[in-house]
């Protein structure tokens, strides 16, 4: 393993599952009305009206005030106009300790000096498309394929939803397979086929799925998460329907380890899909270059078939995807009309730019040479273990852990449900019973986001925080300060059980 890792301890699984279902069997804790009313709103009313404004206008010309779903925060979106190291500024002038650091890509921090400089002499030189081939290309393939080396061939895209999109392709075409199986939860792009069993298990076709043909489903099987036994009866039932295509997972469990997986998960699915004849996709848009600089594959010691990148392959840069794998997967993309053999048909105008490639090579080699991984990693730790002991000290039953530079922290448990079986009306009753449940619980996710916003601390939808190479014990510190201004205020309501 290289030493360029930023994981160092797996928490059992059975330990974080079994404390995520005592946190949603009782009713929420969330702070209290007269601290939200009192602090938390007028902040949002007194220090950000510029943001407001902005926001107040986006919604006449942008479908619900924004471009993307990360934006959104209760009870508005935040204007950021500046982007540093560990921080972010909004509009107003506020500074914020920056724990979304764009989605997870920037695990250099913001704006990384050397990386921009790259770019800016770039432009100056070609600007930002050609159109045709360009150098950059080749070096961000050979550096993937350097740190990477199940990666034996890369084709760059635009997003990690059209990566997804892709390996489908691929599987499809060189098992002569068509079905996918992915983990309930897991997050796989907005592509058809994959917005299936969306965040909560069990959900397939239920909750994210409108305005999608129930069609467009029928190949996709969706899997309990950490469940050996039920993917296996899976794969055995699809011989009678064709075969398995493909097995996809994100390898440090589904919604970026919200679903957390035991630390020989991946090797027990990477032996199924041997027995029944699938190919193994690891979904690393995530993980890849952040929970260590060989990716997930190389931590858990597991050779997936395909690959899917997005965010950190650009360096924090739009345009920013790709799939790779072996060469006898990776090469039915090949370019240009298929001669003896099918394709997989990808596309992309802008795709593989050179300011994406060449922004995702000088990331890249930044990350090995800064050994950021483990740096952004130990800040994991201790940010997660700050929590966990505020957590303790004031009572709550919140849930706080880590892999490595990727911390969860549950306060509502939202994200928790599992309605996973091999019965769609047993799920669908699941979710029937409980659906009023969750949305009050996602509400109460959000209200714990604005607080923690108010707070100086920016997250991911207040319940998952990535970490970075800028991050110190200092800034760390800090941080915790702020989360106890907020815990301290939270106490236990009478609401998110079912009636």
């Amino acid at each position: 393993m290289s030493n360029n890792c930023g994981i160092s301890r797996w928490d059992d699984p059975s330990e974080i599952n079994a404390r995520l279902k005592k946190l949603t069997s009782q009713p929420i804790w969330e702070v209290d009305d007269e601290y939200y009313n009192s602090e938390i709103m007028p902040y949002y009313d007194e220090k950000c009206k510029a943001s407001k404004a902005v926001y107040e206008e986006a919604k006449n010309y942008i479908p619900g005030g924004v471009q993307h779903n990360l934006a959104f925060n209760k009870p508005f979106p935040m204007c950021m106009e500046k982007a540093e190291g560990a921080y972010l500024y909004d509009k107003d002038g506020n500074k914020y300790i920056d724990f979304l650091q764009a989605g997870g890509p920037t695990i250099l921090g913001s704006n990384y000096e050397p990386v921009r400089k790259r770019v800016e002499k770039l432009l100056e030189e070609c600007g930002p498309v050609t159109g045709l081939l360009h150098e950059s290309e080749l070096m961000l393939a050979k550096e993937i394929n350097k740190h990477m080396p199940n990666v034996e061939m890369f084709r760059m895209l635009g997003s990690g939803t059209e990566s997804c999109m892709a390996a489908l392709r691929i599987a499809r075409i060189a098992t002569g397979k068509k079905r996918i199986v992915k983990m309930g939860g897991a997050y796989h792009g907005w592509s058809d086929q994959l917005v299936y069993g969306l965040k909560i298990p069990g959900s397939r076709g239920l909750l994210e799925s409108h305005g999608i043909p129930g069609a467009d489903y029928r190949t996709t099987d969706e899997c309990r998460p950490n469940d050996l036994n039920m993917l296996e009866s899976i794969l055995k039932r699809n011989r009678l329907k064709g075969g398995t295509a493909a097995v996809m997972v994100e390898p440090c469990g589904p919604e970026s380890g919200t679903r957390p997986i035991a630390r020989d998960y991946n090797k027990h699915v990477r032996e199924l899909c041997d027995k029944y004849g699938a190919l193994l996709i690891f979904d690393e848009v995530v993980t890849g270059f952040r929970v260590g600089i060989g990716g997930a594959q190389e931590y858990f010691d597991v050779v997936p078939d395909l690959t899917i990148f997005g965010k950190i392959i650009a360096g924090g840069y739009p345009a920013a995807g790709g799939v790779g794998g072996k060469k006898e997967y990776a090469q039915l993309m090949a370019a240009g009309l298929a001669t003896g053999k099918h394709r997989a048909y990808v596309g992309g105008t802008l795709a593989a730019n050179p300011l994406s490639c060449v922004a995702g090579t000088a990331a890249i080699q930044e990350i090995a040479a800064q050994n950021a991984c483990e740096k952004a990693g130990k800040m994991g730790d201790k940010l997660t273990d700050g929590l966990k002991e505020l957590i303790d000290r004031y009572g709550l039953p919140f849930v706080a852990y880590n892999q490595g530079s990727i911390c969860h922290l549950e306060c509502t448990g939202a994200m928790s449900f599992d309605f996973s079986s091999l019965s769609f009306i047993k799920s669908a009753l699941g979710i029937l019973k409980n659906k009023d449940m969750m949305y009050v619980r996602k509400d109460s996710m959000e209200k714990m986001g604005a607080a923690y916003m108010a707070n100086g601390i920016v997250t991911l939808a207040g319940s998952r925080l990535y970490t970075s190479m800028a991050d110190t014990p200092e800034i760390i510190d800090e941080a915790l300060n702020r989360f106890e201004n907020v815990f301290k205020h939270v106490k236990k309501t009478d609401k998110g059980l079912v009636k």
